[in-house]
């Protein structure tokens, strides 16, 4: 099943703010699968003429960090070429879009847990259904945090979420306040800025497998998140590794570039959705006063703006360039202690390269970074199932997790086991002080 609907981070139709776009619908639509097919034999015979080497990545790859050498020969990919699909992968808003609109949607079926947090808020945690009856306790456990608006019904989370499983893996999908129709029973949604539901999402899943290793893979907004939160909990992050993808990692350039060009499309839409989440919970903010500007939240034109009139409010901020400032995953990376893989595009419309803290992940002996050259944002339209498959990422992603918990699993280190009370060298990472 294709889904026709955009989830670059956010789960609202495009129609209304894509309007001008519906021919883009008719010329990719994936009505003749023989072209597609034409399409791949040219990619494949494309990246078989480019040269590689078993042992590097591939020049047309960025990679660089403090743990190359420890993490990139178990990246059994990096050594092919990028070869972004013809015609969709050449521009990153065709590319966005496509993988947005056309990218299949694979079939979960899910149980979901409501979690209620020490504030009283709620988020909730899609499960997959029978894993508890068919899992042992011990199998490791992923974490995964969808972009701004989205949850559990995203393409890319649901293919990240299937491949992990069919390794074996404990998959559980962390829908935020009002995301993925989970409940809001607070006047407070969530923001890049707050950390408290992931920390007592992460407590939550250990206390439930404690002999499990939780990881954690975020995108977008969700992998801003994530890195935050590695970042603030540094040497005690009970997480033994976490994947950031798509992460805009700077929220001042983010926004810059987020109100320029045909990304004013973008931000429209994700206004739309951050509105139609507000309106639903709107009964929960009536006369709630103070600095709130209700009516330029709920009829927000942009992101901005909604930040403005609610959640640089709700979080204590002054303004929201001051909200943006303090809430960017940048300024993290150099308090990440666990093992990190951070992977974007170099042409994202949404996660600008240019706010990659690439030297605070060069210094960093756990983190690595990649940068492909096209990819768009939650795009990545390559590989061996490009066009409608799992983007891709998705390969080197189940790789890396695949090669830390190999290495947790042979030292005798567990969620619960103290790093203290066992030494781990080369297989996994090493932290220096």
């Amino acid at each position: 099943m294709v889904r026709a609907y955009a989830s670059f981070g956010f789960t609202t139709p495009l129609s209304t703010s894509l309007s001008h776009l519906s021919h883009l619908s008719s010329t990719l639509t994936p009505s003749k699968p023989h072209h597609f097919s034409a399409l791949r034999a040219t990619a494949t015979v494309a990246a078989a003429k480019m040269p590689g080497s078993t042992s590097n990545s591939h020049p047309s790859l960025e990679v660089i960090g403090g743990a190359v050498d420890t993490f990139l020969p178990a990246l059994k990919t990096l050594h092919l070429p990028y070869v972004p699909y013809p015609f969709i992968g050449w521009n990153c808003h065709v590319e966005t879009i496509f993988a947005a609109f056309f990218r299949s949607l694979p079939d979960v079926r899910f149980r979901r847990e409501c979690l209620r947090t020490r504030d009283d808020g709620a988020v909730a945690l899609d499960w997959v259904s029978g894993d508890d009856r068919n899992l042992p306790s011990n199998s490791p456990v992923l974490i995964l945090l969808p972009g701004l608006t989205g949850g559990s019904e995203d393409t890319y989370v649901r293919h990240m979420l299937l491949r992990a499983r069919n390794n074996g893996w404990r998959v559980v999908v962390f829908n935020s306040r009002g995301c993925g129709n989970s409940p809001v029973t607070t006047a407070q949604f969530y923001s890049a800025s707050f950390l408290g539901d992931i920390s007592e999402v992460v407590e939550h899943v250990g206390n439930r497998y404690p002999t499990a290793n939780l990881y954690a893979v975020g995108w977008s907004l969700g992998a801003n998140i994530l890195v935050r939160y590695v970042g603030q909990e540094s040497f005690s992050c009970p997480l033994a590794g976490a994947i950031s993808l798509c992460n805009p990692f700077n929220l001042i350039i983010a926004d810059e570039d987020f109100r320029k060009g045909f990304n004013i499309v973008y931000d429209k839409a994700l206004a739309n959705s951050l509105c139609k989440i507000f309106k639903r919970h709107a009964l929960l903010f009536e006369d709630i006063g103070g600095e709130f500007n209700i009516p330029l939240a709920a009829n927000a034109k942009t992101v901005r703006e909604f930040d403005e009139g609610l959640t640089r409010v709700s979080f204590g901020f002054k303004s929201v360039d001051d909200y943006y400032s303090n809430s960017s995953s940048s300024d993290s990376i150099k308090n990440v202690s666990i093992p990190l893989l951070c992977i974007q595009a170099e042409n994202d419309p949404i996660a600008p390269s240019r706010g990659i803290p690439r030297e605070d992940i060069q210094k960093n002996p756990n983190c690595m970074l990649i940068v492909t050259p096209k990819g768009g944002h939650l795009g990545w339209v390559a590989g061996g199932e490009a066009p409608v498959g799992a983007p891709w990422t998705d390969p080197i992603v189940m790789d890396f997790l695949g090669h830390l918990e190999r290495a947790r699993v042979s030292s005798g280190v567990t969620t619960s086991t103290s790093l203290e009370d066992v030494n781990i060298t080369g297989s996994l990472h090493q932290v220096q002080v």
